[in-house]
C-alpha cells in the first residue's frame, strides 16, 4: 500500500499563483539593490558546522540545522558523550556541516576567502534560501528566503543611512501602508550593562530585553533573574521598560542615564547622526523609531541595529539588520566593519496577501491565449504567436482542438485576460478575434493592426 506523499512542517510547496508574487517582491528588492550599487552573490547551502557555531548566540545555535556525515565517517560517533549526557559533544562528532542559519556569516567567510578579488568597500545582495530548526508557526518557518544587502570594508554611518532607505523605499514600492523602522545601537545596550555594573553579562541581559514586547516587562524582569543578573541591575534598568516619547527627548534622556559611560554615549552619538540625516532626506512612508530595548539577539552586531514591522498586521518582524565590526576577525580578517540588512521575503509575503496589495497585473503570466482549431489553424496561430512573442509580450497556443468551452474555461482558470479567435473565415481575411475575459467584449482587427497595436 503506497503512502501519501507529504512535507516537512516549516517548509512549503509554491505553486504557479504564489511564485509569481513572491517573484515580484524578489524582483523589487533586487532593482531597489542595484539602484544602490548592490552587486549580486551567492553562497553554498551548506556550511561547515565550524563556521556557522557560536555566531548567533546560544539560542541561535539550538536551531541550526545539522547535516548527517556519511558513510564511514559515521563509525567515529563518540558514543561514550552519548552516555555522559553530553549531547552537544556527541553531535559534533557525528556532523561536521550544516544548513545555513542566515547570509550574513556564510558572507563573512565569503569575504575572508575572496578578499584578493574584491573591491573595498564591497557592496553585494544576495536572495537566497535558508534553515533553521525553528517550531513552525504564522510568519515563521523552517525553510525560508532572506534578501540580503551588505558593504563591508567601511565604517561609514554613511551606509546606516542608506540602508534606512532602502527599507523605506523597498516597502513603499510593495504598497505596505504603514510601517516602522525601529533602531537602536549596540553600543547603548553595552553601555546599560556598564552603568548597571553588569558589563560581563551584556548577552544575557541584550537576550531577555529583546523580548520585551513578547513576553512584557514582567516576563522580562524574570529572565533577568533567571540569567543572575543582581537586583540592583534589574533596578537600573527599569525605567527603560517605560521610555516614551518622540525620538529625540528618549535620546536626551539616555544621554544622562549613560552620561558615565564613553562607550554608551559613542552609541548615543551615533544614532543621533543616522536619524538626524534621515530626518533632512526624508523618507516615503515608513516611521523610524528609537527602540532601546531593540537587540536582535544576535551576538555579532557592535553598532546599529534595525528591525522593521507592518504595524497593522499581527506579525513578527519583517526585515532586520545591524552593523558587525568584528565579524570577519572570526575567520581571521580583522578591521575589515561591515553592516547590512535582510528582507523576510516570507513574512512581507504573508503581509501583502493579508492586506490584499499585491496588483492584479503581477498575476497574469500570459496575456493571449489562441483558440486552437484544427491543424490547419494551428499552424497559423503558431505563426501568429511567434510575432507575439518577438515583441517580448507572452501568449500561448492552445495544445489541442477541443470544445471552444473547454479552452475558454483554461483561460479563465489561468487568468488569461485575452483570448485570440483565428479560424478559417479569419485566416482567409487576414484578421483575428479579440475577446477581453473580463468584460466579455469581443472585436475583430486586421492582423498586422493588431501586432502594431501591441
Amino acid at each position: 500500500m503506497s503512502t501519501r506523499p507529504s512535507i516537512l512542517k516549516g517548509t512549503r510547496d509554491f505553486l504557479p499563483a504564489t511564485m509569481v508574487k513572491r517573484n515580484y517582491i524578489f524582483s523589487t528588492i533586487k532593482t531597489v539593490f542595484e539602484k544602490y550599487g548592490f552587486s549580486p552573490i551567492e553562497t553554498p547551502c551548506i556550511e561547515k558546522t565550524e563556521t556557522l557555531m557560536g555566531k548567533y548566540g546560544e539560542e541561535g545555535d539550538r536551531l541550526i540545522f545539522r547535516v548527517l556525515n556519511l558513510g564511514d565517517n559515521l563509525k567515529k560517533a563518540d558514543t561514550e558523550a552519548v552516555a555522559e549526557g553530553k549531547l552537544g559533544r556527541f553531535a559534533n562528532s557525528i556532523s561536521d556541516k550544516a544548513l545555513r542559519y542566515d547570509l550574513t556569516v556564510p558572507f563573512a567567510r565569503f569575504v575572508v576567502q575572496n578578499q584578493n578579488d574584491l573591491s573595498f568597500p564591497f557592496k553585494r545582495f544576495q536572495i537566497q534560501p535558508v534553515w533553521r530548526g525553528d517550531r513552525p508557526a504564522r510568519g515563521r518557518y523552517r525553510e525560508f528566503y532572506q534578501c540580503d544587502a551588505d558593504v563591508v570594508g567601511s565604517d561609514s554611518l554613511l551606509y546606516e543611512i542608506e540602508l534606512v532607505q532602502i527599507f523605506d523605499e523597498v516597502l513603499s514600492k510593495l504598497g505596505l501602508p504603514d510601517f516602522s523602522i525601529k533602531i537602536n545601537n549596540r553600543k547603548i545596550l553595552s553601555g546599560i550593562a556598564e552603568v548597571c555594573g553588569e558589563s560581563e553579562k551584556l548577552i544575557p541581559i541584550t537576550v531577555a530585553i529583546d523580548k520585551l514586547d513578547k513576553i512584557g516587562k514582567d516576563g522580562v524582569i524574570k529572565e533577568l533573574r533567571e540569567r543572575e543578573v543582581s537586583e540592583a541591575a534589574i533596578a537600573k534598568i527599569d525605567p527603560l521598560f517605560d521610555l516614551s516619547g518622540d525620538n529625540d527627548s528618549n535620546l536626551e534622556m539616555l544621554s544622562g542615564y549613560l552620561a558615565d559611560s564613553e562607550t554608551g554615549m559613542k552609541g548615543i552619538e551615533e544614532l543621533k547622526y543616522v536619524l538626524d540625516n534621515i530626518k533632512t532626506l526624508g523618507l516615503n512612508k515608513a516611521k523610524i523609531e528609537f527602540e532601546v530595548t531593540l537587540a536582535r539577539g544576535l551576538n555579532y552586531y557592535t553598532g546599529a541595529i534595525f528591525e522593521v514591522t507592518a504595524n497593522n498586521v499581527k506579525m513578527g518582524s519583517i526585515c532586520g539588520g545591524g552593523r558587525y565590526d568584528d565579524l570577519t576577525a572570526l575567520f581571521g580578517l580583522k578591521g575589515m566593519s561591515g553592516v547590512g540588512i535582510s528582507f523576510g521575503a516570507d513574512r512581507i509575503y504573508d503581509v501583502m496577501t493579508e492586506l490584499d496589495l499585491f496588483p492584479k497585473s503581477v498575476l497574469t503570466t500570459t496575456q493571449y491565449l489562441f483558440i486552437n482549431f484544427g491543424e490547419e489553424e494551428q499552424a497559423h496561430c503558431m505563426r501568429l504567436a511567434k510575432s507575439i512573442r518577438d515583441k517580448n509580450v507572452s501568449c500561448e497556443v492552445y495544445p489541442s482542438a477541443k470544445g471552444m468551452k473547454k479552452q475558454m474555461k483554461y483561460a479563465n482558470d489561468r487568468g488569461i485576460p485575452f483570448v485570440i479567435i483565428l479560424g478559417s473565415q479569419e485566416i482567409e481575411n487576414n484578421t483575428l478575434a479579440i475577446k477581453n475575459m473580463e468584460t466579455g467584449e469581443q472585436e475583430t482587427i486586421a492582423t498586422d493592426e493588431f501586432l502594431n497595436r501591441i
